[in-house]
């Protein structure tokens, strides 16, 4: 979402290098484009000024000016405004001192509130909760029938209710369910209009009153831009807002909303959709996002998602196997499998740093259609092929590639990349895989 907010701001960063010596002159004008950069990318006017006001207080100061590596300094000034911005640490979920804890999902309609309330329903259940969901839309037609639908598939119980009450009626009944079979967590779907309107607003004041929950959460969808920024205005004056989940931050919309959006409800994001997925929720670090956005990666995020997917007792077997010449194409298999679980090639690749052995390499560098094609390859052989590459010749290639749709150079290729990959490992023996605690995702990601 930020690949041309990023671009820009590091072009204003490699310019100031160019300078030599940083100047009053030359940081006006590197003000100037990170400016413009901020409001091409959809950032609020207000939020903008505050942030190139903060920044110039401090860049022009002696101390940056006349420092021995002005630049880096500026770059980190940057980096500090824009965490301050976003809201210096994660915001954790509030939970209330007695069972059922009460989570209110609010916004417009058609902003991802009812996938959003499974996404949540999920990112609790794996911390260990028991949630209950319920949705009080009753006007939208089969609204309830969806939520149905997506606790089914995660799993996750739903309260139904009569279908004639009343939403507060509904919001009530659940709390109750939820107290009387110990449920800890109510995660309320409410209903969504397609513009703030006064009955939407005190429907939702009467249910706060009755339920008291502990978190209010204004569902924004990214794509929308200033729209959602505006429309979380008038629902945290109205409801007092608690925090803010950011959908569909995988799209390719200009980004502005997220940077936006804490400066103008005072509020904290607190989640961030990332794709379609139920398990496609993550907390929101600010300081994350703004490294992310400054072309410095997210590998803390990129080490999470790999322990996630990663096998310990794999982990330390590949090693093994490394360390012992015997890393086969069964295993080169398994590590595409586990690179794909751990969501879009192109979101992991973003994580990178553009920086160092990352330099130049963009996020659809690699295609997902690649890795399928590459382990569709490997499917086609036999297991002694995969186990004993070396007795693949011309024949078995032929074969191999008419199995799996793809051409007898593809085959080749791959075999060579395995082969490269399995003498770099050979060579560094298993070292690359100790020093990253067993976690086996990177190489793949080269391959």
């Amino acid at each position: 979402m930020f690949e041309n907010l990023t671009g820009k701001l590091q072009q204003v960063f490699k310019r100031l290098r160019g300078e030599g010596k940083l100047t009053e002159e030359n940081m006006t004008e590197a003000l100037r484009e990170i400016r413009l950069a901020l409001l091409e990318a959809d950032v609020n006017f207000k939020v903008v000024k505050q942030l190139i006001d903060n920044i110039r207080a401090k860049a022009l100061g002696q101390d940056v000016l006349n420092s021995f590596s002005p630049t880096q300094q500026v770059v980190k000034i940057v980096r500090d405004e824009l965490v301050e911005l976003l809201g210096t640490t994660a915001a954790k979920l509030r939970f209330a001192p007695q069972s059922p804890s009460v989570v209110f999902l609010v916004g417009l309609q058609g902003s991802g509130k009812t996938t959003s309330a499974g996404k949540l329903a999920r990112w609790l259940q794996k911390g260990g909760h028991h949630p209950l969901l319920v949705s009080v839309d009753v006007y939208r037609p089969a609204a309830r029938e969806q939520l149905f639908l997506v606790a089914k598939n995660i799993g996750i119980p739903v309260f139904q209710g009569s279908a004639t009450a009343r939403p507060a009626e509904l919001a009530l009944a659940a709390q109750q369910e939820a107290r009387q079979k110990g449920y800890d967590v109510l995660v309320v779907d409410t209903a969504g209009r397609l513009h703030v309107d006064e009955e939407l607003m005190s429907e939702l004041e009467e249910m706060k009153q009755l339920l008291q929950p502990t978190e209010i959460l204004f569902i924004a969808d990214a794509m929308t831009g200033q729209d959602a920024v505006h429309s979380a205005e008038e629902f945290h004056r109205r409801l007092n807002l608690t925090g803010v989940i950011l959908t569909k931050l995988d799209g390719d919309a200009r980004g502005g909303a997220a940077l936006s959006i804490r400066f103008v409800t005072g509020q904290p994001v607190k989640f961030v959709g990332t794709g379609e997925k139920y398990e496609n929720l993550e907390l929101f670090h600010p300081d994350r996002m703004a490294s992310r956005i400054l072309g410095m990666g997210d590998l803390l995020t990129l080490i999470e998602k790999a322990e996630e997917t990663v096998d310990r007792q794999q982990a330390e077997e590949l090693e093994h196997k490394l360390r012992t010449d015997r890393f086969s194409l069964e295993d080169f298999r398994e590590q595409i499998r586990q690179a794909r679980r751990m969501g879009p090639l192109d979101q992991v690749l973003a994580m990178l740093p553009s920086i160092g052995p990352f330099k130049g390499l963009r996020p659809d560098a690699v295609e997902e259609k690649q890795l399928v094609r590459t382990e569709a390859i490997i499917n086609s052989m036999t297991s002694k092929e995969r186990t004993h590459p070396q007795i693949i010749n011309g024949s078995r290639r032929r074969r191999i590639a008419r199995g799996s749709g793809a051409s007898v150079q593809e085959v080749n290729q791959l075999l060579r990349q395995y082969d490269q990959l399995r003498k770099m490992m050979r060579s560094l023996g298993g070292r690359a895989f100790k020093k990253f605690g067993g976690r086996t995702k990177l190489p793949a990601l080269s391959s």
